[in-house]
């Protein structure tokens, strides 16, 4: 059904419940394929880099973010590959998730700064609005 599976997460648990709901999905399909898509927004990085640590670091903190997301996938045999890219969030995933066209796209409806997405409307609902495959939104 779903080949090809993008899952953005964020470490918050909106984005692990979004990961569980991915992993059914994907073993109900032989074969499919999952990524997981982490976006770095380049202004909290850079603050990041300046106060505590260095970029690299700050790759490696994110990716050991992800690993226990990835181990709901090998653990029951799903290939799963993370990618991690830079910039705002919702742009970021919806240009991704058009440009590599995935049979459907899995994202929390809520992520870590939750007065940001009062404030400026949620990274989901950017997502659900612009990218071109089906997005589940997992509350």
């Amino acid at each position: 059904m779903y080949k090809r599976i993008l899952v953005a997460v964020d470490g918050s648990s909106h984005s692990k419940r979004a990961a569980t709901h991915a992993v059914f999905l994907a073993s109900s399909t032989e074969g499919a394929q999952v990524t997981l898509l982490y976006v770095l927004d380049y202004d909290k990085t850079r603050a990041e880099v300046i106060h505590s640590m260095s970029s690299e670091e700050l790759h490696i903190d994110r990716k050991n973010k992800i690993l226990p997301i990835k181990e709901l996938f090998t653990s029951q045999g799903i290939s799963t590959d993370i990618k991690l890219l830079h910039g705002e969030a919702g742009p970021v995933i919806v240009e991704h998730a058009n440009k590599e066209k995935y049979d459907i796209v899995v994202i929390g409806s809520r992520g870590l700064n939750t007065l940001q997405e009062m404030v400026l409307g949620s990274v989901s609902h950017k997502v659900a609005k612009r990218v071109h495959s089906p997005v589940l939104l997992i509350k």
